[in-house]
């Protein structure tokens, strides 16, 4: 099972596609919306890269490392501008997806 070996990154992606999805949610019910536009944008683009890199993983794909190298560079954009705002969601939304970038990194980088 070729997921096996890759089940601690998989589940960090998962972790951090909800915790991006509940993070562009609970932005989208700020007062000044506006103002959190971009933490909105990368949310998407950080959740449905997660969701694709676990995808990749599963079945074992041929590009997941491509996949997860990109992934891990979103969830650092991700969570860096997260980490700027103050609320409880973006705050836990830039841990997930610090620690996922972090075991994407890792999985990228194996041979």
């Amino acid at each position: 099972m070729p997921h096996q070996k890759h089940l601690s990154c998989i589940e960090a992606c998962h972790a951090c596609a909800v915790a991006c999805n509940h993070c562009a949610a609970s932005c989208l019910q700020e007062p000044d919306v506006k103002m959190m536009a971009r933490c909105i944008a990368l949310d998407m683009d950080c959740a449905a890269i997660c969701q694709l890199a676990a995808a990749a993983m599963a079945r074992g794909s041929e590009h997941a490392k491509a996949i997860c190298s990109l992934c891990a560079d979103i969830c650092q954009s991700c969570g860096d501008e997260c980490a700027k705002h103050g609320m409880e969601h973006c705050q836990q939304c830039a841990k997930a997806c610090h620690q996922c970038g972090q075991e994407c990194r890792k999985m990228a980088a194996m041979a």
